[in-house]
């Protein structure tokens, strides 16, 4: 509450905001082609085993089509189509005969793709399973590299939130840029499927630093009364990111090239992120307040109020900052949430219902796994069934949301201190009641 005072004597919501907004919003963009990426670069195309008989350019009869070369070189699959995976040791021509049953090549020696595979690139000229043959047996390592990578986010989850307290969200955001762009890129010129999993940790760490210094910089110079309009928007511009991805993914069909695509934008972004003024609110806390102030005058100057050069000094921002500069200087814990009285039930009121809440989540959940596929059956005899269930249902639990107590406009408590002060006053407030109607009944 403090805060937003003095960034009420910035002006508000004004240019710098909106240039800072748009500057994040560039980098947002580009944050789900990052953690989307493999869904391209780690396609599987059709494949099938070297065979000499059909790869083999001096080998391969001329006379025959390419079915009849596929029937005696490879088994069927459990699609009936040629097996993927396995081979003839050596050419099945009986197979060619009219009158040949599963009799004729149910005994035939074969063996797994010794010589390597040949894929379909009508669809992706190169992606990584491509590159370093993740088919057949190595297919289980395909998802490793995108569970490996949503491991780097946990990772970054924990640390970048304690780095960007200590050292800053503007100085953790830059490096964070730098780390995706160098680790991203990287990933063009791994030598082996393993250097490649170890580079996506890495930028999947970095990744988890962005998002969190993104989202926090852009809350904390943002007034109360913009600051969902402005989240929202950034929300939007995750699925705009979506939906670049695949049009980037339609026009780049190398991995490589994709790959570079969406990793040197983060170098640009990296350089540009470094106009942003440092947080004014963490610089208070973290006593820096002459350096606070010049992040507050720079940002007044742009808004055009001029009269805040004046208006804005150290004995005002220590003044509107008293109480969470002091709740700053206090280390809390983890034991906070449960030392103050209001706290402790809200906490223990709040954990019940996430749990509770979760539960419930988790049965709906599987309740509609169950109905997916029996709604999908029913496209046949109701073919508009499957597209309004999957419309309908999400509009109608979106309606239930009117139902939500609304905190717009509210003050909300930043501190500790703040809370212990609104229980206060409830508590003055209702012995005031009791005191009122003791009085009436006498």
């Amino acid at each position: 509450m403090a805060f937003e005072e003095l960034l009420e004597r910035t002006g508000g919501m004004g240019l710098f905001q909106a240039l800072q907004v748009f500057t994040l919003l560039l980098l947002a963009v580009w944050i789900p082609s990052q953690m989307l990426i493999e869904n391209f670069s780690a396609a599987i195309p059709d494949h099938r085993c070297w065979a000499r008989t059909l790869d083999s350019g001096s080998e391969t009869p001329a006379n025959l089509s390419l079915v009849a070369l596929l029937t005696v070189s490879f088994p069927p699959g459990p699609s009936q189509q040629p097996h993927q995976c396995l081979r003839f040791r050596q050419p099945q021509w009986q197979l060619l005969a009219p009158n040949a049953t599963a009799a004729n090549w149910s005994e035939a020696a074969t063996e797994p793709c010794v010589d390597g595979w040949v894929y379909d690139h009508s669809t992706f000229t190169s992606t990584i399973v491509t590159k370093w043959d993740l088919v057949c047996s190595s297919q289980a390592l395909k998802p490793v590299g995108q569970s490996i990578y949503m491991a780097g986010i946990l990772v970054g989850s924990f640390i970048w939130g304690l780095l960007s307290c200590r050292f800053g969200r503007k100085q953790m955001l830059s490096w964070c840029c730098l780390q995706v762009a160098v680790a991203s890129t990287s990933t063009i010129f791994s030598p082996n499927f393993l250097t490649y999993c170890s580079l996506r940790f890495l930028a999947a760490f970095g990744i988890a630093g962005v998002i969190l210094t993104l989202s926090t910089l852009m809350v904390e110079w943002t007034t109360t009364h913009k600051r969902a309009a402005t989240m929202t928007v950034l929300g939007c511009t995750y699925s705009m990111g979506q939906m670049a991805l695949a049009g980037l993914a339609f026009a780049l069909r190398d991995w490589q090239d994709l790959q570079l695509a969406v990793s040197v934008p983060f170098f640009v972004i990296s350089l540009m992120s470094w106009w942003l003024p440092e947080s004014a609110r963490w610089l208070i806390i973290r006593g820096r307040t002459e350096q606070a102030l010049r992040e507050l005058k720079k940002v007044a100057r742009i808004n055009g109020h001029k009269e805040a050069k004046k208006t804005l000094t150290i004995e005002v921002l220590m003044s509107s900052m008293e109480e969470e500069v002091v709740s700053a200087e206090d280390r809390g814990s983890v034991l906070d949430l449960f030392r103050v009285p209001m706290l402790r039930w809200r906490t223990c009121a709040l954990l019940m219902v996430t749990m509770t809440a979760e539960g419930f989540l988790q049965s709906v959940g599987r309740l509609g796994a169950m109905m997916g596929p029996l709604v999908r059956m029913a496209h046949q005899a109701l073919p508009l069934l499957p597209p309004l269930s999957y419309g309908v249902i999400p509009i109608a639990s979106s309606l239930l949301l009117f139902f939500l107590p609304e905190t717009q406009g509210l003050p909300l408590p930043d501190t500790i201190q703040d809370l212990e002060s609104q229980a206060s006053a409830a508590a003055r407030v209702v012995q005031q009641e009791v005191v009122t109607l003791e009085s009436t009944w006498l």
